[in-house]
C-alpha cells in the first residue's frame, strides 16, 4: 500500500470516527431531551420527585442572583447604543432618532441576548460545576441506587427555574437599557426626558416583546440545558468538572447565537 492511499485511508477512518462521535453526541442531547420532557409531563401530573427547597434555591439564584450583573451589562450596552447611533444620526441632523434605535434594538435584540449570554456564563456554568461535581463525587449513582431519577432530582428543576426566570430578567434588561440610553441621549444630546420616552413607547409595538420574550423563554431553556447536559456528562477525575464548565459555557452561547439567527429569520419571513 502506497502511503499516499494510506493517508487517506487514515484521513477518512478520522472523518467516520468524528462523524460518528457526532451522531452520539447528538442521541445523548435527544435522549436527555425526551426525558427532560416526560418529567414536564410527570411534573404536571403531581408525580415528578424532587426537593422544593432545592427548587426554590435555585429560582433566587438563576433570578434575583443575577440582577445586578445583568443590571450593569444591559445599562452599559444602552449607553453605547446610544452612544454610537448618537455619533452617526448627529452627522445627519437626526439626534432625537437615537431613542427609537435604542428602543427598538434593545427590546428586539439586545436585551435577551446580552441577559442570556451573562446567564450562560453565570448560571449555566453553576449548574454544570454543580451536577458534573456530584458526578465525581458518586452522588448521581448514589440517587439512581435509591430509584430517584436524575433527571426529575437535578435537571427538571433547573430548567424550569431558568426557563421561568429568564423572561422577567429580559423584562427587567429592557428597563435597564433603556435607562442606560436616556443617561447618553439626556447627557450628549441635551433630549429631554419627554421627548426620549415618548418617542420610545411610539417606536416600540407589542410585537418586538413578544419577540423579545419568545427568545428569552427559548434562550433560558437551552441554556439550562446545556449546562445540565454537560455536568451529567462529566467524567470523575478532577478536571472533568472545568471541562464540563468550559463546555457548557460555549455552547450555552453559540446556542444562544443560532437561536436569535433562527428567531430573525422567522420575524423576517413573517414580517413581525
Amino acid at each position: 500500500m502506497s502511503h499516499a492511499r494510506r493517508e487517506r485511508i487514515l484521513a477518512l477512518a478520522a472523518l467516520g470516527r468524528g462523524v460518528l462521535a457526532r451522531l452520539a453526541v447528538l442521541r445523548e442531547v435527544s435522549t436527555l431531551l425526551g426525558e427532560v420532557i416526560l418529567a414536564i409531563g410527570r411534573l404536571l401530573r403531581g408525580k415528578a420527585r424532587f426537593d422544593r427547597a432545592d427548587a426554590w434555591a435555585v429560582v433566587q439564584a438563576s433570578g434575583a442572583g443575577a440582577l445586578g450583573v445583568v443590571s450593569l451589562v444591559n445599562l452599559l450596552v444602552g449607553a453605547i447604543l446610544a452612544f454610537v447611533g448618537a455619533v452617526q444620526l448627529l452627522k445627519f441632523g437626526a439626534g432625537q432618532f437615537v431613542a427609537d434605535l435604542v428602543s427598538i434594538a434593545t427590546v428586539r435584540e439586545m436585551a435577551a441576548v446580552i441577559t442570556a449570554v451573562v446567564l450562560s456564563g453565570r448560571t449555566g456554568a453553576a449548574f454544570a460545576a454543580r451536577i458534573a461535581t456530584m458526578q465525581g463525587n458518586e452522588e448521581v449513582d448514589a440517587l439512581k441506587t435509591l430509584g430517584v431519577s436524575p433527571v426529575e432530582f437535578l435537571v427538571l428543576p433547573r430548567v424550569l427555574a431558568l426557563t421561568l426566570m429568564t423572561p422577567l430578567l429580559y423584562a427587567y434588561a429592557c428597563a435597564v437599557g433603556l435607562l442606560g440610553g436616556w443617561a447618553v441621549s439626556a447627557g450628549m444630546l441635551d433630549l429631554s426626558s419627554h421627548l426620549y420616552w415618548s418617542r420610545s413607547a411610539d417606536a416600540l409595538a407589542g410585537t418586538h416583546f413578544v419577540l423579545g420574550a419568545g427568545k428569552s423563554l427559548a434562550f433560558g431553556f437551552l441554556v439550562a440545558f446545556a449546562g445540565c447536559f454537560h455536568g451529567l456528562r462529566a467524567g470523575r477525575n478532577a478536571a472533568a468538572v472545568g471541562e464540563a464548565t468550559t463546555r457548557a459555557v460555549v455552547s450555552g452561547i453559540v446556542g444562544v447565537i443560532v437561536i436569535d439567527a433562527v428567531f430573525a429569520l422567522c420575524a423576517y419571513a413573517l414580517d413581525v
